[in-house]
């Protein structure tokens, strides 16, 4: 496992008073941002915030700023910019502005760790440019090794960058990894809530409401992010993501339902041993051990009491209900283009799903329609990745605007 043996940069000094790792957080207004800034809140000195951005909630940017006084700021919607510096009149900070925001907070002097929770291609640029420049890169969105995940593994080789998950299933096999080698694998074991719709068929799936997809039974999370549970398009993309981060074959990756959620996943090696990471259903354990590794140190996640538990249970996913997991296998083989694709095409068809316009199981059909349409080509460059992504929702938009015109002229032939 590369990410392993990439060196550590900014080391020396932690923990000896006499320098601090400086963190900048992307995204820092949404969940995953505010929970990493109660993270380093209980850190302590030696894990410095230096830089944060938003996109538009600027009025809780302005208020992490005047908490945490970082030497960087980013906004990444250009028109909120001029407000922002308005709230920010007399502070000592630097204003970074613009789509191209990320990339320069990124890239700055005294970051040394890059926190990436920026939802969607818009933080892309900004997780290769820290890569190109050796930081050190803390993953909690998918989209940086679903979309671009061969190339930025083979930037972050060439410059000495270090990949540490955030998501909470690949941080629990990056931790369950570190007692072998990737030589020594038989299987990773990705573990998932199963969602809503654990044990049902596809002909239940058929009458599924928006409200019934967005009631998970574990997490409360963002709506896009749910919609991704009840599908199982979750795991699909863990799947992509564990292939290019652990640098395994796609066959030596598993899936197995636990609604407990405390498994957080497992990796099984060649000599029969299975070593898992448990914990309760918090993300400022995987948020806290990216920032510190390879040290370990007192943190605010909450204790597991396995006593109170008592039971934990696992199944495997139905495929032919949760299609996506099996589309993720053959996008995971194919590489180039269509992981841009698959992900696009999803994210395009849950705004759908979420704005009513078609039923839940529309969503895979319409991901595996831009996949059966789409000329798979090389994924060697950004522009390459983000011409595919446009090229998927656009496909979406047109598959959509032809069923309702079709719809319409049965209506009328009626």
């Amino acid at each position: 496992m590369w990410v392993v043996q990439s060196r550590i940069k900014g080391e020396g000094g932690i923990g000896s008073g006499r320098m601090s790792r400086g963190i900048a957080i992307l995204g820092s207004t949404g969940s995953v941002g505010r929970n990493a800034l109660r993270v380093t809140d209980a850190l302590g000195p030696d894990y410095a915030v230096v830089g944060l951005s938003a996109h538009s909630s600027i009025e809780l940017l302005a208020e992490q700023v005047r908490r945490y006084k970082p030497r960087y700021v980013a906004v990444s919607n250009g028109d909120c910019a001029g407000r922002f510096r308005a709230l920010m009149d007399g502070w000592d900070t630097e204003i970074l502005a613009g789509r191209e925001s990320l990339a320069e907070l990124a890239q700055s002097d005294g970051v040394d760790t890059v926190l990436t929770a920026v939802v969607g291609a818009a933080g892309l640029p900004s997780v290769l440019a820290a890569a190109q420049c050796g930081k050190r890169l803390a993953i909690a969105n998918k989209e940086p090794l679903v979309v671009a995940g061969e190339l930025l593994t083979r930037i972050a080789k060439e410059n000495g960058s270090m990949l540490l998950p955030v998501d909470s299933e690949h941080s629990a096999v990056f931790q369950a990894m570190q007692s072998g080698t990737t030589s020594e694998i038989r299987r990773i074991i990705l573990t998932g809530s199963g969602g809503p719709f654990r044990g049902a068929s596809r002909q239940d799936l058929e009458r599924v409401t928006r409200e019934q997809a967005l009631s998970h039974p574990t997490w409360r999370m963002g709506p896009k992010i749910t919609i991704d549970s009840a599908t199982m398009m979750n795991k699909a993309l863990e799947v992509i993501e564990a292939r290019w981060l652990f640098d395994v074959p796609v066959e030596k990756i598993e899936v197995l339902i636990h609604p407990e959620s405390i498994v957080h996943s497992l990796v099984e090696f060649v000599d029969g041993s299975v070593v898992a990471q448990l914990g309760e259903p918090d993300m400022c354990l995987p948020i806290q051990y990216a920032l510190t590794y390879p040290k370990r140190v007192p943190g605010i996640a909450k204790p597991l009491r396995l006593e109170e538990i008592a039971e934990l249970h696992f199944e495997r996913p139905e495929p032919g209900t949760f299609r996506a997991l099996t589309l993720a296998y053959d996008v995971a083989r194919i590489g180039g283009t269509a992981p841009a694709v698959f992900n696009a095409a999803n994210e395009a068809a849950v705004e759908a799903f979420l704005d009513g316009r078609i039923r839940f199981v529309q969503i895979v059909e319409l991901i595996e329609h831009c996949l059966d349409t789409h000329e798979v080509g090389r994924a060697n460059t950004l522009e390459e990745l983000l011409e595919a992504d446009a090229w998927a929702r656009t496909q979406v938009a047109d598959r959509l605007e032809h069923e309702t015109h079709g719809a319409k002229r049965r209506a009328q032939q009626r």
